[in-house]
């Protein structure tokens, strides 16, 4: 077997977190754990893999919000589905993946909803080059995730539901709520039944959740659950230290970076993100997103910079200059809020500040044009 930590460049969580989820399942088998039917961890394990446990060197993965993680997994555990809503960034991808990954073992029964997700994608295709040669036979039938899902039972998840046209999110509506799928071309009665283990979770982004509002049908089938931006700053200081150093990997102990810049790159977002500073002076909100994903893909780029186009030392300026790539994206009104933003903050702060004076600069340079 390939090992696909290696080759590939993001393997799912299963792989990449294959040896937690082993000490997870010892666990829970030398402690006599209830399994859910389905499950391949305890509820507790699934927790555990989520938010970390120590004695079995299993590592956190989702911050912020450990009750939320916990109500997620009863969810699960019931007959509802789980909605994962919230502004972009705010890792609702990632928990979805990491709950599919330790109740399913597989977390690749995915969905994307787009404005062209069809039908077919909810329930099932045909190869119709057999169709045509056999018939409606299970050989020629393309199984959904939610048909392998259903006959499985996984966890299915579907990405962005609320970009589907209404009439195609409304497909999940008999399904979720009678947890089967019919299929006619097999004859009168034809059904695939939910095996034990199967369930959804969906996620929304709440700046699209007006794209294609969900049903009240629909949405009596989930249960919503909101995950809310970091909002304590020196938290999401090290949480951007600690991401920033597994992100670039072997190339950590050649890359030098001062705390202060990741303070400076922090709170930089932050005061972008909600619109206040951190002394409580108003300033403009860019539509773009500013999370703490980003702010870890913006330490990151200026890391590589630093690499490879410096002297391995990342700096204010190259913070200012990566940050430039994520602020402004199509908006041309977030040039003036990020202008505004340097003039009435960041000057002020270069005043009293050498790092503040170096990422003002270069971002004057950047964004004054």
């Amino acid at each position: 077997m390939v090992d696909t930590s290696t080759t590939e460049l993001r393997p799912p969580a299963e792989v990449r977190f294959a040896d937690e989820l082993t000490a997870l399942r010892e666990a829970d088998v030398a402690s006599g754990a209830l399994l859910p039917p389905g499950w391949v961890l305890s509820p507790r394990s699934v927790r555990s893999f989520i938010l970390g446990d120590s004695s079995l060197g299993v590592r956190q993965k989702f911050y912020g919000n450990d009750p939320l993680v916990d109500r997620a997994v009863v969810t699960l555990l019931g007959r509802q589905g789980l909605m994962l809503v919230g502004e972009p960034g705010t890792a609702k991808s990632m928990l979805s993946e990491l709950l599919a990954a330790a109740i399913s073992g597989d977390s690749g029964l995915t969905i994307q909803g787009t404005a062209g997700t069809t039908e077919d994608h909810i329930r099932y295709s045909w190869n119709y080059a057999l169709l045509l040669a056999e018939g409606p036979t299970e050989r020629a039938l393309v199984p959904s995730p939610i048909y392998q899902g259903l006959s499985r039972g996984r966890v299915v998840r579907f990405e962005e539901i609320t970009r589907c046209a209404p009439e195609i999110q409304d497909t999940l509506v008999s399904i979720l709520s009678e947890k089967q799928l019919m299929v006619p071309e097999f004859g009168e009665g034809a059904r695939v039944a939910a095996r034990p283990g199967f369930t959804m979770i969906a996620t929304a982004n709440l700046r699209d959740r007006g794209v294609n509002e969900m049903s009240s049908a629909l949405k009596r089938r989930f249960t919503f659950e909101t995950v809310h931006p970091i909002s304590d700053r020196a938290f999401e200081i090290r949480l951007v230290e600690e991401q920033l150093t597994a992100e670039l990997g072997d190339l950590a102990p050649e890359i030098r970076f001062d705390r202060s810049v990741i303070e400076l790159l922090v709170t930089a977002f932050a005061e972008l993100r909600s619109g206040v500073t951190a002394d409580g002076t108003p300033v403009k909100t860019p539509q773009t997103v500013m999370s703490t994903a980003e702010a870890v893909n913006v330490a990151y780029a200026a890391a590589l910079d630093a690499r490879y186009f410096g002297e391995g030392v990342v700096t204010p300026a190259a913070i200012a200059r990566q940050l430039a790539g994520v602020a402004l994206k199509d908006d041309p009104e977030d040039a003036k809020r990020l202008r505004f933003y340097v003039d009435n903050v960041v000057r002020e702060r270069a005043r009293r500040d050498p790092a503040w004076k170096q990422f003002f600069a270069a971002a004057t340079d950047l964004w004054a044009k």
